[in-house]
C-alpha cells in the first residue's frame, strides 16, 4: 500500500494536533506516495532495530519516540541521531514517530494501559481546552437533513460518548442576487426571504478543512453562509492521561503485584501505602508526574506513571499512592497497540512487532 494510506489511518485516531507543541511526531523520513511492503513497530529507533527492520525486509519503521526531537543542524555520523539518519536514508527506511499524539488520543496508549490493568470506566484524566470550534450554517428547510449529514459524515457533531449532536431552529434569511450571481432560489436585483434552518455542530479544530469542503459540497447555495467559533471547551477526545476504576477494589499490596504480573513488571518504585483499599486508578505512560495533582483532585486511590522524583513522592504522602512503573514499561504496549489496530485495518498487510528491548535502563 501506499505509505499516506496508512499514516491517513494513525492519524485518523491519533490526529497530528493532539501532540504538544515540544514533540515532532509525523513523518520523519520517507515520500506519502512511495509503496510500503511492511512494517516494523517499535518504541525507540535504534541501529539494532533498523538492522531488523532490514532483515525481515520492513520498508517502514513505526515508533513511539521520534529520533529526531531537537534542531539537527549538522549531520555528524558520530552522533546518534544523525546515525540513524544516515542508515534509514542508505536502507531506504520510512520513519513515521507516533508520541504524544497517541499518548493525548481517547483511544490510545493510556487507554490500552487501562484495558490491560482491567480498569473499565476509562476517561481522560486532563482534557485539554482549545481544541474545539463550533460550526454554524443556514440552508433551506428542505435540504437541511442532507446538509446535516454530510457535516456527521465529516466528523462534526461528537460530544463525550454521543455522536450525531447539533442544534437546530428555523428562521427565515435574507438576500439579493447579482446580475452575475447563479442564485439556487429567487430572482436576480430582487430581495429574496427564504425559510431556513440553522445548524450548529461542535467540531474538532483538526478536521476544519474537511469539515467546510462537506458542507461546501452538500449545501445548494452558490454563496454558502456560514461561522466558526472557537471554544474554550475542554475536549473528551484529547488530553493527558486516564482514570478507570477496578471491579474489585484491592489492598495496595495485591494491587501492585496484579500491576506487576499484567504489565510485566520486574520492580516498582511506590510511596507509603496510605490507601485500605485502592479502587479508582490514575494512569500516564512515559513521564506523567506531572498530573500528580489532577489525579488526586479526580479521587484517584493511586496513581500509575514513570519518571517520578523524590518530592513527587513527598508531594503524594498522605494524598494518593504514588506508583513509579517505568518509562519503558509503561510504553512498551505500544507495539501490541499499534500492531492489533493495523491488522484490523489492513489484513492483508504485514505488521510485524519488533523483539528487541530497548530499555537503556537496568536493573540489578
Amino acid at each position: 500500500m501506499r505509505l499516506k494510506e496508512l499514516t491517513g489511518f494513525l492519524e485518523s485516531f491519533a490526529p497530528l494536533a493532539f501532540q504538544e507543541d515540544y514533540d515532532n511526531s509525523g513523518l520523519l523520513f520517507g515520500e506519502p506516495e512511495q509503496e510500503i511492503t511492511a512494517a516494523l513497530i517499535c518504541l525507540d529507533l535504534t541501529v539494532a532495530v533498523i538492522d531488523e527492520a532490514v532483515s525481515k525486509g520492513c520498508n517502514l519503521i513505526i515508533s513511539h519516540h521520534p529520533f529526531i526531537f531537537r534542531g539537527l543542524k549538522k549531520i555528524q555520523p558520530w552522533k546518534t541521531e544523525s546515525e540513524l539518519l544516515v542508515r534509514i536514508i542508505r536502507q531506504d527506511i520510512a520513519v513515521y514517530a507516533i508520541h504524544t499524539n497517541l499518548d493525548n488520543a481517547k483511544d490510545g496508549l493510556n487507554d490500552f494501559l487501562c484495558r490491560k490493568l482491567g480498569l473499565s470506566r476509562g476517561r481522560i484524566l486532563s482534557e485539554k481546552n482549545g481544541m474545539l470550534s463550533k460550526l454554524v450554517t443556514f440552508c433551506p428547510l428542505d435540504l437541511a437533513g442532507r446538509v446535516r449529514q454530510a457535516l456527521f459524515d465529516a466528523g462534526a457533531g461528537v460530544i463525550g460518548k454521543y455522536d450525531l449532536c447539533s442544534y437546530n431552529v428555523n428562521g427565515q434569511g435574507s438576500f439579493r442576487a447579482s446580475d452575475d450571481a447563479n442564485p439556487y432560489v429567487g430572482e436576480k436585483n430582487s430581495i429574496h426571504f427564504e425559510d431556513e434552518t440553522r445548524i450548529e455542530v461542535i467540531f474538532p479544530n483538526h478536521i476544519k478543512t474537511r469539515l467546510v469542503q462537506a458542507l461546501l459540497g452538500s449545501h445548494p447555495y452558490e454563496e454558502v453562509a456560514y461561522d466558526i467559533y472557537p471554544l474554550s471547551n475542554p475536549s473528551s477526545l484529547c488530553g493527558a492521561g486516564m482514570i478507570g476504576e477496578l471491579d474489585v477494589p484491592l489492598k495496595a499490596e495485591e494491587f501492585l503485584e496484579s500491576v506487576k504480573k499484567k504489565l510485566k513488571i520486574r520492580m516498582i518504585r511506590h510511596s507509603v501505602h496510605e490507601k485500605n483499599k485502592i479502587s479508582r486508578v490514575a494512569v500516564c505512560s512515559g513521564s506523567g508526574a506531572f498530573l500528580l495533582n489532577e489525579a488526586i483532585m479526580a479521587g484517584a486511590d493511586a496513581f500509575l506513571t514513570a519518571d517520578v522524583k523524590y518530592h513527587d513522592f513527598l508531594d503524594a504522602s498522605g494524598r494518593i499512592f504514588l506508583a513509579d512503573i517505568g518509562h519503558y514499561e509503561s510504553e512498551q504496549w505500544i507495539k501490541d497497540l499499534l500492531t492489533g489496530k493495523l491488522i484490523e485495518k489492513f489484513p492483508t498487510f504485514a505488521v510485524l512487532s519488533s523483539g528487541l528491548n530497548t530499555n537503556p535502563v537496568n536493573y540489578l
